[in-house]
């Protein structure tokens, strides 16, 4: 896969993510665009998410939305959780809202970088073609990653580098035409 931001970094064991709204190499339905980014009907809701075989010795996860197809030479992280409790194996649908009321307790959303700590629901430019949008759960060897509330997902990133025990994607599409 052309861009696949993993490729770079230390092969890691890999676990069962599914979802309810969305799935591997599917598109995204409406409600999961973005709205924030104008997409006519665009409600920003993020996926429902589930996984399940996190390695021994997971503490915590972290979960991530990440476009790599985005133009601007750097991708563009639409949401980022942090310090989800080993305990938790689903997020549900909406999880990701302003409030993060549906977040699990201790569990905190970062700024994403159109500086919104909520998801930002897919917004590929008009006419730029298919967007590949990475959803992640990372499984973690600490309960507390150590990062700040207003930090940012490349900085959540750079801290997990070292902790990661194994890592769950499910890669879904969006596309807005001309």
């Amino acid at each position: 896969m052309p861009n696949n931001p993993f490729d770079r970094l230390p092969e890691v064991p890999s676990f069962t993510l599914t979802s309810e709204t969305v799935a591997d190499g599917g598109a995204f339905e409406t409600p999961q665009y973005s709205g924030a980014f104008g997409v006519p009907g665009g409600e920003d809701v993020s996926p429902q998410l589930s996984w399940s075989g996190a390695p021994e010795g997971t503490q915590s996860y972290a979960v991530t939305m990440y476009d790599p197809d985005a133009p601007t030479g750097s991708g563009f992280w639409h949401w980022a959780v942090a310090n989800v409790p080993a305990t938790t194996t689903e997020l549900p649908l909406g999880a990701g809202s302003v409030a993060g009321d549906l977040l699990p307790e201790g569990a905190f959303q970062l700024p994403n970088d159109a500086r919104a700590a909520q998801y930002i629901g897919a917004a590929p430019p008009a006419g730029h073609g298919e967007h590949r949008y990475f959803l992640t759960v990372h499984a973690l060897d600490v309960a507390d990653i150590g990062v700040p509330t207003d930090a940012t997902p490349a900085f959540l990133g750079f801290n997990m580098a070292t902790h990661i025990l194994g890592r769950a994607t499910i890669v879904v599409t969006g596309k807005i035409d001309d």
